[in-house]
């Protein structure tokens, strides 16, 4: 399975979990690769606007390039949304975090898995 299939599967799993939690999702195909900004999910209700970008891993870290992050930040600027991140490590559950929350690095961003145990929010949290 390629990586683009993998991460499809990924966000089609938390589409899915929004749903079924009560949220309206809506999946963004080709978010990251076409010229505007464009996040992986959308979510909310009535209330609340959510806009994610979704990253799984085998690894302990998870490296974001700079262009990822400044994507979803721009594109909540402009629609009103909340800017977070869901990632999922190896045989743990999803975690979501703040950009306030990941780290910045000489070359971009990392989401180091003891940093989303500590810091990370479960869907349950993110949502009330």
């Amino acid at each position: 399975m390629s990586s683009k299939s993998k991460g499809s599967k990924a966000e089609r799993e938390l589409l899915h979990l929004f749903w079924s939690k009560g949220l309206a999702c809506l999946r963004s195909a080709g978010s990251g690769s076409m010229k505007y900004p464009g996040p992986d999910l959308i979510v909310g209700n009535k209330l609340r606007k959510i806009a994610i970008e979704c990253k799984s891993t085998k690894e302990k870290k998870k490296y974001l390039d700079k262009y990822d992050v400044d994507q979803l930040r721009e594109f909540c600027d402009v629609f009103g949304a909340e800017p977070w991140f869901a990632v999922r490590f190896v045989k743990k559950e999803w975690l979501f975090l703040s950009l306030e929350d990941i780290e910045k690095t000489e070359n971009g961003y990392v989401i180091d898995v003891k940093v989303a145990e500590r810091r990370g929010l479960l869907i349950d949290e993110l949502i009330k």
